[in-house]
């Protein structure tokens, strides 16, 4: 059986290691694969800072968009009920996110980040692009640039078909 090089490598030229040459060619194991790999380095990253990949998350939401209730947060997020509510107690317990029952509805409770959160956020900033630039280490600036605005067209995407179906798209991060 013949195989294609992968895309971005030279035809003839196969890429060392473990994985077959032709599960290489698949676009969306090497997401997966890629993907796994990103999320273990900014876990270990987070991990030394007592965080989660879902603080994180929530923290950064809080920040570009301000306070929000827990079903918006999960809503946005596409994030289960009850692990929003574990995660959003354990940056309560921190200081990082203060909740309280919202006057207008008080079934719903509202969760603000705190100042504390955004010192936290401004702490993990160099650690998280640390991480990004080890990831993308062989590409160059200009490669970097193009790949990020090609996930991004494709994460928009994937949301427009979640918003689709009756879900809020988060806003892109503004900092």
């Amino acid at each position: 059986m013949h195989h294609q090089s992968p895309p971005g490598t030279a035809p003839g030229l196969r890429p060392t290691g473990a994985t077959p040459p032709s599960v290489l060619n698949l676009n969306a194991y090497l997401m997966y694969a890629t993907g796994k790999a990103a999320r273990r380095r900014l876990s270990d990253t987070l991990t030394a800072h007592g965080l989660r990949l879902w603080h994180l998350t929530i923290l950064a939401m809080l920040d570009d968009a301000g306070p929000l209730s827990k079903g918006d947060l999960a809503s946005r997020l596409d994030m289960n009920q009850s692990d929003l509510t574990r995660t959003v107690n354990d940056l309560d317990s921190a200081g990082y996110v203060a909740c309280a029952r919202d006057p207008a509805d008080r079934r719903r409770i509202e969760v603000a980040l705190t100042p504390a959160g955004r010192h936290a956020l401004g702490r993990l900033d160099s650690d998280v692009a640390a991480v990004e630039t080890d990831l993308l280490a062989p590409l160059t600036h200009e490669e970097r640039d193009r790949f990020a605005a090609l996930l991004l067209r494709v994460h928009t995407h994937l949301e427009r078909d979640r918003a689709g179906d009756g879900l809020t798209a988060a806003e892109p991060r503004r900092r």
